[in-house]
């Protein structure tokens, strides 16, 4: 058994019987974000390279702090000389990696570098005999997991594959479409509520803070929204927009317009109807920053409006500049500032990290945003806070000064590993996979209506010790809406997980229904 060669852990019985499956058949694993799924994936490549020496493993993560992670998890459990592991970088010269991977057994890496290597012939996976792929929801965007995938069936001698996630989607098809990619034959599937799991963990505690929106802000939020609205009316007078009239339409509805537009006859009606549907867009993103976010969020997203129109950038920023409710809320807002007023969730979130901080100094926390200058804002308010040492964690950076590079974030969380820091902002970054410390709570600044989201979020908190999960949530705004989105979303997907393993472990070919094609408008 692969446990009689790890020294360092012992897995739990859940473990013990996911492996279990796994051996049998190719599996899809779904367990909550740090309960165990690396483990598993330790004690298959054990396993397989016992029953097939001589051969590889080779471990896919989406990005390459989650391939070093992996690859310190195995160097950190594995016995000495069990197997040389390796990390495969793009920045390695292609003869030189082509030499690394006959020489290696166990190699981390990401889709994009090994899809790469094999369009290019430079090795075959007739030797893998054990594929892992890990966050493996996203091999329906993510084109080279799903190349490997295939390459994989074709070309390896033994092939067993495992695919992880803490959620694979909430739509039974989408399930289905991972499935069939990874060929899956099996699914396990557990929660932190499932008997196996609970007596491993501590107890969550989940609380929903639900905030009044001030008679200022609704106001002004009133203001956006009849400009949203007659945006809207116009898209519908033109026969352009038909259907709930939602930010998704409306996006769909500008890619359908572009679409005819670059490959038919101009059009006046539509050329005017894009420029109409990219004012609807940016006046809804307005609306949810400001419901949702910060004042000095918003107004940070008004002035690049303003600077955009100045610099001509587009039709749509400049009519919108020149519409009165716009000009109308932006100087309302920036009275709002001149009076250090905020977001009333910027402000509760103030008293609860002080709270948290007063009960115990050495607590620690995560609070998520989905936005940049909302995590700035949150950190630098904190910051001002006696106790409190906080960072912001964030993507890299695309443009200068936008972000963090790998090293800078593996320092921040080094630092808030050691304590050095007590809190994080952080964006999706800190999301996915990352080896983030155990923290007493998360905080989600704003609720997002994705279900696969939501639960890596809340699985930051109450592994190994007690833990709170804590949403902010402003009544009657898109907080709400997305609120119980994600609720909705996450049941349904536990739904659709158990229908897919049904039809799995009855031994059915998994097909996709076919679906009607969509006529478009034009």
């Amino acid at each position: 058994m692969p446990h009689e060669t790890l020294s360092t852990i012992k897995p739990r019985k859940y473990q013990e019987q996911i492996f279990n499956s796994c051996k049998e058949k190719n599996c899809l694993v779904v367990l909550p974000t740090g309960i165990g799924k690396t483990l598993i994936a330790l004690m298959l490549s054990i396993y397989t390279q016992k029953k097939f020496p001589a051969t590889k493993t080779l471990f896919l993560a989406p990005t390459k702090p989650l391939a070093e992670q992996h690859l310190a998890y195995f160097q950190k459990h594995l016995p000495e000389l069990f197997a040389e592991l390796t990390l495969f970088t793009g920045k390695t010269p292609a003869k030189e990696r082509k030499k690394i991977w006959e020489r290696t057994e166990i190699i981390f890496s990401t889709p994009q570098c090994i899809s790469n290597d094999l369009k290019n012939e430079l090795y075959s996976l007739e030797d893998v005999s054990l594929l892992i792929e890990d966050e493996c929801h996203r091999c329906l965007k993510n084109y080279a997991y799903t190349y490997i995938s295939e390459k994989y069936k074709e070309q390896a001698k033994n092939p067993k594959l495992l695919g992880l996630t803490a959620s694979p989607g909430t739509e039974t098809e989408k399930i289905k479409q991972i499935a069939i990619n990874l060929g899956i034959e099996t699914i396990e599937l557990r929660t932190r509520d499932s008997e196996d799991v609970k007596e491993y963990l501590q107890e969550l505690e989940f609380n929903t803070i639900r905030l009044e929106f001030p008679d200022e802000f609704k106001e002004i939020d009133k203001t956006i929204k009849s400009l949203y609205d007659r945006k809207v009316q116009e898209l519908k007078n033109r026969r352009l927009l038909f259907g709930p009239p939602t930010k998704t339409n409306i996006i769909k509805l500008q890619g359908q317009l572009m679409a005819t537009m670059n490959f038919g006859k101009k059009d006046f009606n539509k050329l005017v109807g894009v420029s109409v549907a990219a004012q609807a867009i940016k006046i809804s993103h307005l609306i949810e920053l400001f419901e949702t976010q910060t004042l000095f969020t918003t107004s940070n997203y008004i002035r690049s409006i303003y600077e955009q129109a100045a610099a001509k950038k587009s039709k749509a920023v400049i009519n919108i500049t020149k519409s009165k409710e716009f000009n109308q809320a932006s100087i309302k807002i920036n009275e709002l500032l001149a009076k250090d007023m905020e977001h009333p969730k910027l402000l509760q979130l103030i008293s609860l990290i002080e709270e948290s901080i007063s009960e115990n100094p050495k607590n620690k926390t995560i609070i998520f945003s989905q936005f940049r200058d909302t995590v700035v804002k949150i950190s630098e308010e904190l910051n001002k806070i006696p106790g409190i040492i906080s960072k912001t964690f964030v993507g890299q950076a695309k443009k200068a000064n936008s972000g963090l590079t790998q090293k800078e974030q593996q320092e921040i969380m080094n630092e808030f590993r050691e304590g050095t820091i007590n809190v994080i902002c952080a964006t999706s970054i800190a999301e996915e996979g990352l080896d983030i410390p155990e923290v007493n709570s998360v905080i989600f600044y704003e609720p997002i209506p994705s279900a696969i989201r939501s639960i890596q979020r809340r699985g930051r908190t109450a592994r190994l010790m007690k833990g709170k999960s804590i949403v902010l949530l402003t009544l009657d705004t898109l907080d709400e809406i997305f609120y119980y989105t994600s609720m909705s979303r996450e049941k349904r997907m536990y739904k659709s997980i158990e229908s897919v393993r049904e039809d799995l472990d009855a031994g059915k070919t998994l097909k996709l229904r076919k679906t009607k094609e969509q006529k478009t408008l034009f």
